[in-house]
Formats: C-alpha cells, sequence, structure tokens
C-alpha cells in the first residue's frame, strides 16, 4: 500500500497551503475528477435503493444544536457560535439535525415510510492541529450521509439493506473492509442517558449484523452519542486503523425534534431514525482509494480513461478523431501525440491509464485499434467502434475488472 499523502501530490490529485489552512486540503483537476466520479457513483446508487436527495444549509442556529444534542455532548469538536443578527449561528458538526428538521417540515403518513433522505453534504469539526493527517483527518468534511425514517418493524431490515449497500460500492471501489465493529457507549458523561433505549438499538443493530452474515466486534466507548453504530474499519499504509462507512440507530433525536407519522390507527406515532454513511466521508474514501491502489484507480473513477497513441506523426490525425469518438461516448480521454517520444516512453508515461489505445498505419488504414490494458494484456486489433463500445460498457458496469476474462 502507498502513503497517500506522498502519492497524492506527485499524481496532482490535492495539496494544500497554509495560506488556506490546515486540515482544509483542495482538490487539482485530476482529484476533482475522481472526486466527481465516486460521488455521482453513490448518488446513483441511493436513487437505485429509493433514496431521495435534499440539500441543507451547512450553517444553523445554535439552538438546533441544543436540541439535538450535539451542544451539551460535542461542542467540544464544534467551532465557536458567530453572532449574526442578535442570533448565533454554527458551523454544523453534522447533518442529522437538518434533516429532522426537513423530515418535520411537513405531516407523513405510514405508507411513506421508510422514507430514505440522503445528501453529500459538508460539515466542519474542530479538530486539532496534532490529529490532522493528509486526507484521513480534516476540518472542512464532505459526507455522505442518509437519515432513514422508519417504523420500528423496518429498522433493522434498513440497517441490513445498509451494510450491503456498503459491500457493493466497496466491490466497486476495489477496496476491503478490515473488521465490523459494533460501536456501544463506555464510562463517561458523553452519552445520553436513556439505558432502555440503547439496548433496544443495540438489539437491532446485532440482528441487522446477524441477518447479514458479518462478523464483527464490540467495542465499549466508541458510540455516537445518542446511540450505537456499526462502524465498518479500513486500514492504511502505516496499519493505522479508522471507520470508514457507519450504520447508526437513534431514538433520541426523533423525540428531541418531535418527529411522528400517521399510522394506521389514525394516532401519531414516534419514528426510528436509521443514520447510514455508504462511503463515509469523501476524503477519507479518496484516501482509502489512493493506498489501495497506488493511482491505478479502477478504470470508472480513473481520472484518464483511455490514452490515444499514434505511433508516428502520420496518424496524430486519426488519433484525435478516435479521442473525441471516446468523449462523445462519455469516456475520458486523451491523445499522447508522436513528438511526445517514442511509443514505449509514451506506454511507460501513461502507465496508470487502464486503456491504451495504439494506432499505427495498418490500424490507420482499416479504421482499428489495438489495445494494450493496464495490466499488460495486448488485444488483437479490433474496429475501432467496437472497443470504445465495449471500454463504455465495463466503465459504466463500475466493473474491477479491466476486459473479460
Amino acid at each position: 500500500m502507498y502513503d497517500h499523502r506522498k502519492l497524492g501530490r506527485e499524481l496532482g490529485l490535492f495539496d494544500t497551503d497554509p495560506l488556506i489552512g490546515s486540515g482544509l486540503p483542495y482538490w487539482l483537476p485530476d482529484g476533482a475528477i475522481v472526486r466527481h466520479s465516486l460521488e455521482e457513483y453513490i448518488r446513483t446508487v441511493e436513487r437505485r435503493a429509493g433514496y431521495r436527495h435534499v440539500y441543507s444549509p451547512v450553517l444553523g442556529k445554535r439552538e438546533l444544536y441544543e436540541i439535538s444534542g450535539h451542544w451539551s455532548h460535542y461542542s467540544d469538536d464544534m467551532y465557536p457560535p458567530m453572532d449574526l443578527g442578535g442570533e448565533q449561528v454554527v458551523l454544523r458538526p453534522s447533518l442529522c439535525p437538518h434533516h429532522a428538521v426537513i423530515y418535520r417540515s411537513r405531516s407523513h403518513s405510514y405508507r411513506e415510510l421508510p422514507l430514505r433522505l440522503a445528501e453529500l453534504g459538508g460539515m466542519y469539526r474542530s479538530e486539532l492541529s496534532g490529529v490532522l493527517g493528509g486526507l484521513t483527518r480534516v476540518r472542512c468534511i464532505q459526507l455522505n450521509d442518509a437519515h432513514i425514517f422508519c417504523t420500528l418493524d423496518q429498522v433493522a431490515d434498513e440497517a441490513a439493506a445498509a451494510l450491503e449497500l456498503i459491500a457493493t460500492a466497496y466491490r466497486a471501489m476495489g477496496i476491503s473492509a478490515t473488521r465490523y465493529r459494533l460501536s456501544l457507549p463506555g464510562p463517561g458523561g458523553k452519552y445520553v442517558a436513556a439505558p432502555e433505549k440503547w439496548q433496544r438499538a443495540t438489539k437491532l443493530l446485532i440482528e441487522a449484523l446477524d441477518c447479514s452474515g458479518l462478523p464483527y466486534e464490540s467495542a465499549e466507548g466508541e458510540a455516537a452519542f445518542y446511540g450505537p453504530k456499526i462502524d465498518v474499519q479500513v486500514t492504511d499504509h502505516a496499519g493505522r486503523e479508522s471507520t470508514l462507512s457507519t450504520v447508526q440507530i437513534d431514538f433520541h433525536q426523533p423525540e428531541q425534534f418531535d418527529l411522528h407519522y400517521i399510522g394506521a390507527d389514525g394516532d401519531k406515532h414516534r419514528p426510528v431514525m436509521v443514520h447510514r454513511s455508504i462511503i463515509g466521508s469523501v476524503e477519507r474514501a479518496m484516501a482509502q482509494l489512493i493506498e489501495q491502489h497506488g493511482g491505478a484507480f479502477p478504470a470508472w473513477l480513473a481520472p484518464i480513461q483511455v490514452i490515444v497513441l499514434p505511433v508516428s506523426e502520420a496518424e496524430d490525425g486519426v488519433a484525435a478523431e478516435l479521442a473525441e469518438h471516446c468523449r462523445t461516448a462519455g469516456l475520458r480521454a486523451e491523445v499522447s501525440a508522436a513528438a511526445g517520444g517514442s511509443l514505449g516512453a509514451r506506454i511507460r508515461e501513461n502507465r496508470l491509464v487502464p486503456y491504451q489505445f495504439v494506432v499505427g498505419p495498418a490500424e490507420a488504414a482499416h479504421g482499428d485499434v489495438s489495445v494494450r490494458l493496464r495490466d499488460g494484456r495486448r488485444l488483437p486489433a479490433q474496429p475501432a467502434a467496437q472497443i470504445v463500445r465495449r471500454v463504455g460498457e465495463l466503465v459504466e458496469s463500475h466493473a474491477g475488472r479491466l476486459w473479460a476474462d
């Protein structure tokens, strides 16, 4: 595995600057492409799974976080309030209070549940300088977050479905979970005092884990302040473990915000709130991707998916047309012109690109292309349109393989 802090800069994916501040990385064009592809993938996966996307502001009144419990249990990790027009507003440390307010903005029937609200939203944590590190610990976080409002008998199934989505996303990203952790409360006063709710939530999470057939380890002191959670742990290049994805069950905030739905009996009932994050923060997911793949990302994530290599300057025009054909088909393609050096040198220079399309005199004359795959395999010359279509299908499928075996 690789150190994402070093490799990410070498590959021109992201960087930092003291003038912007510690823990506040900025994204360069190639890194922005990978990040955008990851964000669009997870939005598509969520839409197919029945999630509805929302947007909410990164600021909120202090009162919002007093109601949610963040102010009393989590204020050490929050930025100080700002005085605006006689009100105090705060950079949000999480998205759940906003989603609770969105839910209660209108009445809901039991027929609408489960209601799954998702957002790729920014949040801010007042991290100490000593714990900041590359993309894994930052102060401005883009979180793949969602909150499922459901009935009690729907909770375990929703949690299990979230675990399945996490497994699907990890397969597409080509990364692996180190272990699953059931995070429970520990000694101290940082947790909401509601023993019965903690017991119910823990039992439901265990049911979801058992239903999914996942081994897990319990860890005291790692729960959120409002409830237990399943943490999906990953490991970096140095063997350090961190949490990437989570599934949480929350009886606390629905009560705090007085959330309800109208049941089949016509009465008001309290929903349960399931928090879940499939890929966690985009920053930490990117760090894991860089370290796992060393810059050789799965084809659907690669900044450049196809590099067209004319053998000589005589094929430059045909190569440019082929690259444009690829772009029209939705592929990220560029030309490495013959003037850039020998064919071998240009092949080595573009070794991280999944597909290398070589165009020599014979290919140009017949409308063909020879393909070199990043893993070293070479395919015989085939019609260019056929190759472009096949590569497009492989990229669109988010498959881990470069070519059908």
